[in-house]
């Protein structure tokens, strides 16, 4: 064969070598697709944290969010431990399923979600008919308790509270499930005689002049860490360099719906997620009425230990759960030190 030949194939060796080089390296290069669980916002507010893309410096360069929609924890318990999604946000009683149940051994609690019964900001409300005889927690006896679901975390602030006060559950008392947007109309309706609400739900009931409050979650539970995000360790720890990025951004998205000089325009992105009128979510919404959010985005571990550990006496939780074993702050608390920093 000629020189020249083997000059080309030489060369055309290389280049295909080049090219795939290239390609390796460019597909190396792919942002990390992170795959997040949603049900309710505001209640959980990454959806809209991550529509707000002036406040996103690496979304879309070392990362990129794909939202889940999912009905409850539950479903969501089942797809973290199946590797569908990345992160979910999940409220105390999920954790403990999670750990006792689907035996995600490796789940870490990663940021705040909210936070019920902080000083100086909302507590759910548990409610009576405006004209009902029914004056003190003593006077449930006999009656039928409305909850949105067996097991969350208002189940558990309603019968912490009637215990403390001598009644249990199916044995003085009736516990229902019901829906919050029904709650309102089984309670007016005489279905039930207690109904506990968080908001938007409450604002509208108590609004309508046809209930008053007997007690809120704050006087049963104290501070609840009521929401969280969550990550499986496995995931963390594969992903740092790329989930650096992303909690800077969550961090920084976070600080600016929280900053009271952005709260029209939150709340009008808010309204706007859900297509219901800003009138629904004005008078609450980031302010002290609404629930807590800490703005650096770390979650209340001593509250959510108390928590564990009320399930457990409750009945919920059958073992011990070491919150800080199950906790993994380091990329907030990292995210925090960068933005700091950049502000020097």
């Amino acid at each position: 064969m000629s020189r020249s030949f083997h000059r080309r194939a030489a060369l055309a060796a290389f280049l295909a070598g080049l090219a795939g080089f290239v390609f390796a390296t460019a597909a190396s290069a792919d942002p990390l697709e992170i795959r997040i669980a949603w049900t309710t916002v505001p209640g959980q507010l990454t959806p809209v944290l991550f529509a707000k893309t002036d406040q996103l410096r690496h979304e879309g360069t070392s990362y990129v969010v794909k939202h889940f929609h999912f009905a409850g924890s539950g479903p969501m318990v089942s797809a973290l431990a199946s590797g569908q999604i990345d992160i979910a946000q999940l409220a105390p009683s999920s954790l403990g399923f999670a750990v006792e149940n689907a035996h995600i051994n490796d789940i870490r609690v990663i940021t705040d979600g909210y936070q019920d019964g902080v000083d100086g900001h909302y507590s759910s409300v548990f409610l009576v008919r405006k004209d009902s005889p029914i004056a003190t927690v003593e006077d449930l006896r006999g009656k039928v308790v409305a909850v949105n679901a067996f097991g969350g975390a208002l189940d558990i602030a309603a019968r912490a509270m009637l215990r403390s006060h001598h009644l249990e559950a199916n044995r003085d008392y009736t516990m229902v499930e019901g829906a919050f947007p029904n709650l309102g109309s089984m309670l007016v309706e005489k279905k039930v005689d207690l109904i506990s609400l968080v908001l938007p739900f409450s604002e509208v009931a108590e609004k309508s002049g046809d209930v008053r409050p007997l007690f809120h979650m704050k006087d049963a539970l104290g501070t609840t860490q009521m929401l969280f995000n969550v990550a499986r360790a496995s995931f963390l720890a594969k992903n740092r360099a790329a989930l650096a990025d992303f909690f800077e951004d969550y961090v920084r998205a976070q600080r600016w719906f929280l900053d009271p000089a952005n709260r029209t325009q939150a709340v009008q992105i808010v309204a706007d997620f859900n297509k219901r009128p800003v009138s629904v979510f004005a008078p609450y919404l980031f302010t002290p009425e609404d629930f807590h959010r800490d703005p650096n985005a770390r979650p209340n571990l001593s509250a959510l230990q108390r928590n564990m550990e009320q399930l457990k006496e409750l009945g919920f939780l059958k073992t011990d759960i070491d919150v800080k074993r199950h906790a993994d702050l380091s990329f907030v608390d990292g995210a925090v030190k960068r933005l700091d920093a950049a502000k020097k």
